[in-house]
């Protein structure tokens, strides 16, 4: 079978392929690819090239598929998997899967296994692993979502406080408590926006900070302050740009307290800074965001971490069951991950997405691997909507969605769009 696929040759060298799949063995299946998400983290392997950890040295002569937040149907099965998987069926893929110990996974270690191609070879390891997840939502960029969305259910997870009688953790955030999160208007600050608003455990308070207006504005007009209310949350969105004393502003809006639960959703040290100072006794800090500068650092009031015993947390993606979790929630319509995404694209457009990734403004770029498509804004559909009738469907459908993706925006895309 052929297959187009995305692949890596050298540092920021991406080329679109066609080259035919050899057959599957006994414990390997053929998958079809249907929705892939773009990460950070692939703009990093492709600007890293053979020097990125997860990227063999040989990837000149054996060039490998980029793309891990990816969804699809599987196509066949071999025999030794053919009692648990079928043709047919949906599946999400958890991309930890720490081939040969190196840290290998799909999007950047396999020559026939990937995000960003028609059709791919998942091998056996995956399903050892139990890294290849069933999944029967109603649309699969729900599924290319449940990898970033994880890993924000595993931040939350990773919050904690001290028992002060006991000295034990208690692992979560507050439940009713004050939470705020910083930098929190961004792609992943929406979501967890989403899982705060939406989750079994919510705080009773919570503040998103951000310093841009408009980003602001997209976040309160999907989560709005008074569905917030409905749901028993005092919802508050601010911009610390225009406040002179941010401290004390924030302090100010928890009735001069400070907050049980911090988000940092920036490696910025005068963001991390701040969430310390709006700890509270006993107060956590989560830092999220990823810096690339191995030496990052920010100032952290270790005379607080004494007498108030704030403490802080990080975690770095999310495990298999937190994918099953972000699945299952999503097919629950107990979170749109759609809040995420702010741009689609074919897989024509992947090459030229992911190397002037940081430079693309916006959220989740969100690509279906079968149709011919220049990355899009969703914010420009209407105006593309005046010439192409594409673009006018898919505006009237996402304006009735609140200006977001949808299932239905996704299977008309699938059915309307040019196919590669």
């Amino acid at each position: 079978m052929k297959t187009k696929a995305i692949r890596l040759y050298d540092k920021n060298v991406l080329k679109m392929d066609t080259f035919v799949l050899r057959a599957i063995k006994d414990d390997e299946i053929l998958a079809k690819v249907i929705s892939d998400s773009v990460c950070m983290s692939t703009y990093k392997a492709a600007v890293q090239g053979n020097t990125h950890k997860r990227v063999p040295e040989d990837i000149a002569e054996n060039p490998v598929i980029v793309g891990h937040e990816f969804a699809g149907e599987i196509v066949e099965v071999g025999k030794k998997w053919q009692e648990q998987f079928k043709p047919g069926q949906k599946f999400a893929i958890q991309p930890n899967i720490n081939y040969l110990n190196k840290g290998y996974a799909p999007g950047y270690s396999f020559t026939d296994f990937g995000g960003d191609a028609t059709y791919i070879i998942i091998p056996s390891l995956v399903m050892e692993k139990n890294c290849l997840l069933p999944y029967d939502g109603d649309a699969f960029f729900k599924a290319s979502l449940a990898e970033p969305v994880s890993c924000i259910v595993a931040g939350y997870q990773a919050f904690y406080h001290v028992n002060p009688d006991t000295l034990e953790h208690q692992m979560g955030i507050i439940e009713g408590g004050a939470m705020a999160i910083l930098a929190g208007a961004g792609p992943m600050g929406l979501e967890a926006i989403d899982l705060a608003l939406h989750s079994d455990r919510r705080p009773g308070r919570l503040v998103v900070v951000d310093i841009d207006d408009e980003r602001l504005s997209r976040a309160e007009a999907i989560f709005s302050i008074a569905h917030a209310k409905d749901l028993g949350i005092a919802l508050t969105y601010v911009n610390t740009a225009k406040i002179d004393d941010p401290k004390a502003h924030l302090i100010g809006l928890n009735d001069g307290k400070g907050y049980d639960d911090v988000f940092v959703f920036a490696p910025v040290a005068p963001v991390i800074e701040l969430g310390d100072a709006i700890l509270g006794m006993d107060g956590c800090l989560n830092f999220f965001a990823g810096p690339t500068d191995k030496q990052f650092s920010a100032k952290f009031n270790f005379y607080n971490v004494h007498y108030q015993s704030t403490h802080i947390a990080g975690t770095s993606g999310g495990n298999t069951e937190h994918i099953k979790l972000s699945l299952d929630l999503a097919k629950r319509d107990a979170i749109n991950p759609a809040v995420m995404v702010t741009h689609v694209g074919g897989l024509d457009s992947v090459a030229d997405t992911v190397l002037n990734l940081p430079k693309i403004p916006g959220g989740k770029k969100l690509i279906y691997t079968h149709i011919k498509l220049p990355l899009t804004a969703i914010d420009d559909f209407d105006k593309l909507g005046k010439e192409e009738a594409l673009f006018k469907a898919l505006s009237e459908i996402t304006k009735k969605n609140n200006g977001l993706w949808s299932a239905e925006a996704e299977a008309y895309l699938l059915e309307h769009a040019e196919t590669i």
